[in-house]
Parts: structure tokens; C-alpha cells; sequence
């Protein structure tokens, strides 16, 4: 009893520890001001709404959407169509996508960053298709392992033989049995993918800057300004991946319950 105890403590002091930082970050978003006091001397949502007037929040925060969203939609055009060839026909080539998706994290981003300034610079290629094609090959490993693994939730080969079995042509099957099954977990793979793309600075920062300026950039320029403007930008950007968090753990229920039936 008394161990369970000393669990519970140390596991409110955990919760505690990691919560506070966010929750003062949150705070200060919405604070008049707080210099020589324990809690802010007052509120205002000053800060937010100064921040959804300035035309560069706005732009950096669509350049992001932009450039994640746009790796996302690249990433299944030609990355899931790829995987399903590959999980449902040529089972024996997955070890080399799965060495693939490992060699994903081979290269940290600020060496990732150099070779391909390196690279592409003396081809005269826009150095953002440069990126967005990283991006879609960073993303690979929540692509391959939530398209894989959806696929294998509702044993999607026997699924397609069945379909075929009843009547339906290999388009049919994939368009009203398969794409039905499996899509929870793609889009929970999508939104996932996307959330990590919004947040990624390191590799953007060094190749592109400010010449395409995003959330996370423009994030860097405001905390050596303005702390509270810093801070409510940070607060709607733990808004956003809440929701896409909760997207996904909805998402990702439906997709058991699929398989379960």
C-alpha cells in the first residue's frame, strides 16, 4: 500500500512537472502583465487578437499549412499507392521499405539541411521543392507503419479476394470495400504526419529562412520582441495540436473497431 503510494506521488509530480511549463506559457499568452507577482496582475485577449491582425502571422501560419499539407497530399499520391502494391502483392520487398523507413532517421536535420543545399543549389532548383521533397521522405515512417498497419487490421488480401469473390471488379473492391476500411488509420497517419511537418524549424530555417517564412520561423523572430506575442503563438499552436491529437486517438478507436467487426 505504502508502494502505491510513492507511485501515485511520483506520478502527480510527473503530470505536474510537465504540465506547468505549458500551462504558465498559456497563462502569460493572456497576461496584462506579470513582472514581481505570482500570477499576472491581470487578463486581455490583447495578445491574440494582435496576433490575428498582423498579415505575417497569417502568412507564416499558411506558408506552414501550405508546405506540411502539400507534403501530406504528396506523401499519398505517390508513398501510400506504393505501400499497398507492396504489403498486398510483394510482401517480400517490405523489408526494404522497413530499411528504408529506419534510414529515415539516419540523418539528423542540420546534415540533412547541408546536403541539400549542396545538392540542389548548383541544378538551379527553388530550394522549397527541395524541402517539400524531404519532407515527404520524412514522413515515410508515419505513412508506411499507419497505412501497414490499417491494412493488416482488417486483413485487407482476404478482404479484396472476398469482394472480388461476390462480384466486384479489382476497382470496385478497392474504392468501396478497401479505401472504407482502412481510411481512419491513413487519415490518423495523415494528421500525424502533418503535425510533425508544422512543428519542424531546423531543416527549413537553414536552407530556406526567411524567405519563406513559417509559423516556427516567425515564432523565433518574436521571442527575442515580444515574449507575450512568443506565447500566444505558442498556445494556438498547442491548441492545433491538441485537436489534431484528439483527431487522432478518435481516429485510431474507429480504426479497431473496424477491425474488430
Amino acid at each position: 500500500m505504502k508502494k502505491r503510494g510513492l507511485t501515485d506521488l511520483f506520478f502527480l509530480f510527473l503530470v505536474l512537472y510537465l504540465l506547468f511549463p505549458i500551462l504558465a506559457t498559456a497563462l502569460y499568452a493572456f497576461a496584462t502583465n506579470w513582472n514581481n507577482t505570482i500570477l499576472p496582475e491581470g487578463l486581455t485577449f490583447k495578445w491574440l487578437a494582435s496576433l490575428f491582425q498582423d498579415t505575417s502571422f497569417i502568412e507564416a501560419f499558411g506558408r506552414s499549412v501550405l508546405l506540411s499539407g502539400g507534403a501530406v497530399i504528396l506523401a499519398f499520391i505517390f508513398v501510400v499507392p506504393a505501400i499497398f502494391i507492396i504489403v498486398l502483392y510483394f510482401p517480400k520487398y517490405e523489408k526494404w521499405m522497413q530499411t528504408a523507413v529506419v534510414m529515415v532517421y539516419a540523418f539528423p536535420g542540420v546534415i540533412l539541411a547541408v546536403g541539400l543545399i549542396r545538392t540542389y543549389t548548383q541544378f538551379g532548383i527553388p530550394m522549397i521543392l527541395a524541402v517539400l521533397g524531404a519532407y515527404v521522405i520524412s514522413i515515410l515512417p508515419y505513412i508506411y507503419q499507419g497505412t501497414r498497419n490499417s491494412l493488416r487490421n482488417v486483413n485487407a488480401k482476404q478482404l479484396l479476394d472476398v469482394a472480388e469473390l461476390l462480384g466486384a471488379s479489382k476497382s470496385q473492391a478497392y474504392s468501396k470495400v478497401l479505401l472504407p476500411a482502412v481510411y481512419p488509420g491513413l487519415f490518423a497517419g495523415a494528421l500525424l504526419s502533418f503535425s510533425v511537418l508544422f512543428g519542424e524549424f531546423v531543416l527549413i530555417n537553414l536552407v530556406v529562412g526567411s524567405r519563406f517564412e513559417t509559423v516556427q520561423i516567425y515564432l523565433m523572430k518574436k521571442l527575442s520582441t515580444s515574449g507575450h506575442i512568443a506565447s500566444a503563438v505558442v498556445f494556438l499552436y498547442l491548441v492545433l495540436m491538441g485537436i489534431l491529437t484528439i483527431s487522432i486517438s478518435i481516429l485510431t478507436k474507429r480504426s479497431k473497431g473496424v477491425a474488430k467487426i
